[in-house]
């Protein structure tokens, strides 16, 4: 370290020694602001998680978040002496985050590592944030919470007048500040959020302002906390993936079960097809069971298994088959065919390559078929994809195209992380969506060519499933953005 950053580290290092008896005081003081920050990151982290906190302070945040394991960063040795006071099985260590290798084994990772009011302090913000990249995995995901610019001249004036505690001054950085710092310090943003209007009670206003009119296209602008999600890209060697499973839901599809294993691109090692049947009508379990019979070779890894499906619904089928499932990857494929199965590749390219962790096929990019999707549905779409995209922080043009990839790690995970939302989804795209967005993997939409039907009648009801989206609308934000 020079004699720059050092001189820089010790005036920060003794304000901090100063007002460590009192940081306690100080954080009773403004408890409704931790309080709802607390609750913001929360979200974004997986229960029982492995947890690195630089620039911890006294611990408060990393202990109410509650990870299996923990280890919190401060340069202030007496601010380290405050944490230390509580019980918890967090490990706080005395140091300099610019010198995390002396203070931290280089072969110990963490799930999340979170700088908190943090990034301000650092004198070599890139050199920091690239010394992040050895104690990250490739899920490792880094969460930078940092207040707006905006709300400077209001902290200011909360200080003089004892509202606030005192505090070093530091560099005022806006998000494409930190998202500039981001790129070339090789990480990856995949989420950004912007929340708290009030950092008071207010009469109990506060958490009303704070999870509803927060969420809000022009009052997020005013949001004090800006929240950053990034992964590290030094992290991301190609993940060896060598095996898919494709889950073919079907009910009344007689006719396309032949046609989807003889289109179906055998695009990795060893490929599994898993039919769904959710007991139709006509003849379509007879013909998945001779069509196995026909294509099913071990020897060559390329395996059809067939189930009949227990309950109703293509959730419970997906799923169903998500269960059943042996490889790495995880393809739903409609088997009305109206996405090409010839298109899979592309979806799986962009797994292996470690260039997305959940893609989304989209069928609103290029024009589709005559007759592939009534209008009516078509604009429907197109509302609902404006609304979700607003509602879980990421661009989707299209949350009902049927085709969705990820890995089942992360399928495990989002069951995990979904738990508190409870059996709210009938479709299972749903379900799929907002656990990838509140994990924050990286995601990725590949455009596909909608085509219309050359077999049997669609299963969808434009209205009776409309009202259901609304449904979907509504639980989400009140689930997920207003929380």
């Amino acid at each position: 370290m020079n004699n720059s950053n050092n001189n820089f580290a010790k005036k920060i290092s003794s304000f901090y020694d100063g007002v460590a008896k009192n940081r306690k005081k100080w954080l009773n003081k403004g408890s409704a602001f931790h309080k709802e920050d607390v609750l913001n990151i929360k979200e974004f982290i997986l229960p029982n998680s492995s947890i690195l906190e630089l620039g911890c302070g006294t611990g408060n945040l990393i202990k109410k978040i509650k990870p299996s394991y923990g280890v919190g960063i401060d340069l202030s040795k007496e601010i380290i002496k405050e944490a230390n006071k509580d019980k918890s099985n967090i490990k706080f260590i005395h140091g300099n985050i610019s010198d995390l290798k002396s203070l931290i084994p280089e072969n110990q990772k963490f799930d999340y590592i979170i700088l908190s009011d943090t990034i301000g302090y650092l004198e070599d913000v890139q050199s920091t944030l690239e010394c992040l990249h050895d104690f990250c995995k490739k899920e490792t995901r880094l969460i930078i919470s940092y207040y707006s610019p905006l709300w400077s001249p209001i902290f200011s004036l909360a200080t003089l007048l004892r509202f606030k505690m005192p505090e070093i001054k530091t560099q005022l950085l806006n998000l494409n500040d930190i998202k500039s710092f981001l790129k070339i310090a090789n990480f990856d943003v995949v989420r950004l959020e912007k929340k708290i209007l009030s950092p008071i009670k207010l009469f109990g206003l506060g958490r009303v302002f704070n999870r509803y009119l927060a969420t809000l296209p022009i009052l997020s602008f005013f949001c004090l906390r800006h929240y950053v999600i990034a992964r590290s890209l030094e992290n991301i060697t190609k993940p060896i993936y060598k095996s898919a499973s494709v889950i073919i839901p079907c009910k009344n599809e007689e006719g396309n079960i032949d046609a989807a294993i003889k289109r179906l691109p055998r695009f990795c090692e060893k490929l599994e097809v898993i039919f769904i049947e959710g007991n139709s009508k006509d003849k379509t379990w007879e013909k998945i069971e001779s069509v196995k019979k026909r294509y099913s070779r071990k020897k060559e890894n390329f395996i059809i298994k067939s189930y009949k499906q227990k309950g109703k619904g293509k959730a419970e089928a997906v799923f169903f088959g998500f269960e059943k499932a042996s490889n790495d990857v995880l393809f739903i494929l409609d088997a009305d065919l109206t996405m090409p199965p010839e298109e899979l590749p592309k979806f799986w390219k962009k797994i292996v390559q470690g260039e997305a962790e959940y893609v989304n096929g989209t069928r609103l990019i290029y024009p589709m078929d005559n007759e592939a999707m009534r209008f009516l549905n078509y604009v429907a779409n197109k509302i609902f994809s404006i609304l979700f995209s607003w509602i879980l922080s990421q661009r989707y043009t299209d949350t009902l195209c049927g085709t969705k990839v990820l890995t089942k790690d992360n399928y495990n995970k989002i069951k995990i992380k979904n738990n508190d939302l409870g059996n709210f989804d009938p479709f299972g795209d749903f379900f799929i969506i907002f656990g990838a967005s509140r994990l924050c993997l990286k995601m990725c939409e590949i455009p596909i060519r909608y085509k219309a039907r050359s077999y049997g009648e669609t299963q969808i009801s434009r209205f009776s499933h409309g009202f259901m989206l609304i449904k979907m609308v509504v639980f989400a934000f009140f689930k997920i953005k207003a929380i």
